[in-house]
């Protein structure tokens, strides 16, 4: 029986017409005078530290604490700025597939698993009344490696069920090949959907334990109740 579900945000749970990548990209300009490459960044299953570090460093920005700390406070304005001007929705089937969660007679622990920052994550699931949904999670302010992001959900996780969990008790659910791989580095079952950063062709080769264009394809008994 799984006991922890873990839920990427971006391209899974909501789509936010690249509010992130716009805010991302004002920080960069008004406050780094940075703004060739951008383009060149690759979003999608990436933690926002990494972003901020590879810009950083492809412009000369000394990648030290209180740049960091500038960035992460003026992206936290632009972020509520640009979600207020763009067109938010939540991925098909989200809301039924976790009302079934909710509804079943050992309900799972629902978290976030997210390379957002958690401030980031709040503005952005807050703007579509999901933040109240999760009851846990971790984010890029834990660690800049998704991996590692991994591990400390999956540890909170445990530390809301006081006790320790095996691999087949874990669900990571995402959008990404970065999703799969880090629900393997914590033993997870992963659930793929192709409602983002990538299609359903590029998701197989990573081979998830299911694989879906999207949630409305898969009820949650098939995944909590019965495994594979």
């Amino acid at each position: 029986m799984v006991r922890l579900v873990l839920f990427d945000i971006d391209g899974t749970l909501i789509r936010t017409s690249g509010a992130g990548i716009k805010a991302f990209a004002k920080v960069f300009e008004t406050e780094f005078n940075a703004v060739d490459g951008f383009e060149k960044l690759k979003f999608s299953g990436r933690t926002d530290v990494s972003l901020v570090r590879e810009f950083f460093t492809v412009h000369g920005v000394p990648c030290s604490d209180a740049n960091f700390r500038r960035f992460n406070d003026r992206y936290y304005f632009w972020l509520e700025h640009m979600l207020a001007q763009s067109e938010c929705e939540i991925c098909a089937g989200v809301t039924e597939f976790i009302e079934d969660l909710k509804r079943m007679p050992s309900p799972p622990v629902l978290a976030l698993l997210t390379g957002n920052l958690r401030l980031g994550a709040e503005l952005k699931l807050r703007k579509l009344n999901l933040w109240e949904t999760f009851q846990t999670g971790a984010f890029a302010d834990d660690h800049e490696l998704r991996d590692e992001i991994a591990a400390v959900a999956k540890q909170r996780g445990e530390q809301l069920l006081n006790r320790k969990l095996n691999g087949e008790e874990v669900v990571v659910i995402g959008d990404t090949p970065h999703d799969v791989k880090c629900g393997r580095a914590i033993g997870a079952k992963v659930l793929a959907v192709a409602t983002g950063g990538s299609s359903l062709e590029e998701l197989q080769p990573h081979n998830p334990d299911w694989l879906v264009p999207d949630l409305t394809s898969i009820t949650a008994h098939s995944v909590i109740g019965n495994g594979l």
